[in-house]
């Protein structure tokens, strides 16, 4: 009875190890081997705050990064981009692939919409700019003050977001927090058009 089960234990710890091995530890070593794209940037800090709001607002669970070649889906015929390649993520860490596409692939979101303007109004009412767009609003990204005051906060600084007037409450002027300028900026910096070798 007890080889028995000393066998069972050391079966379940083989079976563990080499699912380990198979699924972590050695495409951990061919993912270190892997260069960037010469023309493929670190991200900024203002890109990584924005990173990690685009994970803490569940952007992921709608939206992938990563395009697929020529008779695998319809993302060529869409116009995605070239099909990324494992270097286009050595600075992703995690990697936000995704599994999802309930929203368009955003691999080159940065490239197809290169206006901070565009992705602002976007985030605070998508229907504003992609009319029948199922994608949620994110008014907590933004401040609602008095119009009144407009020209006091552009004198402060602030970001006054060109809302079109029937989107916007009443009397009110859109003004874009930190966090969603952080945001922006890490859309805009997903722009794979860069070209690749055959090694990347």
């Amino acid at each position: 009875m007890y080889i028995r089960a000393s066998i069972f234990f050391l079966g379940v710890l083989a079976t563990l190890f080499l699912g380990w091995a198979a699924l972590t530890f050695i495409p951990g070593i061919q993912i270190s081997e892997i260069k960037p794209p010469p023309e493929l940037k670190p991200y900024t800090e203002e890109q990584l705050r924005g990173r990690e709001i685009y994970m803490r607002n569940g952007c992921l669970y709608c939206h992938s990064q990563q395009t697929r070649p020529l008779g695998f889906g319809a993302d060529q015929k869409r116009n995605w981009g070239r099909p990324s390649v494992p270097g286009d993520y050595v600075y992703d860490k995690p990697q936000l692939l995704g599994t999802m596409r309930t929203g368009p692939d955003l691999f080159n979101i940065g490239a197809r919409q290169p206006s901070e303007d565009w992705h602002l109004i976007h985030l605070y009412n998508p229907r504003a700019t992609s009319p029948g767009s199922i994608m949620p609003p994110y008014p907590w990204l933004f401040e609602e003050e008095e119009e009144y005051s407009e020209q006091v906060f552009k004198a402060q600084g602030k970001r006054i977001v060109p809302v079109p007037v029937e989107y916007r409450p009443n009397g009110k002027v859109i003004i874009a927090t930190d966090d969603a300028l952080d945001l922006v900026a890490y859309l805009l910096s997903l722009n794979h058009t860069y070209s690749i070798t055959e090694k990347e």
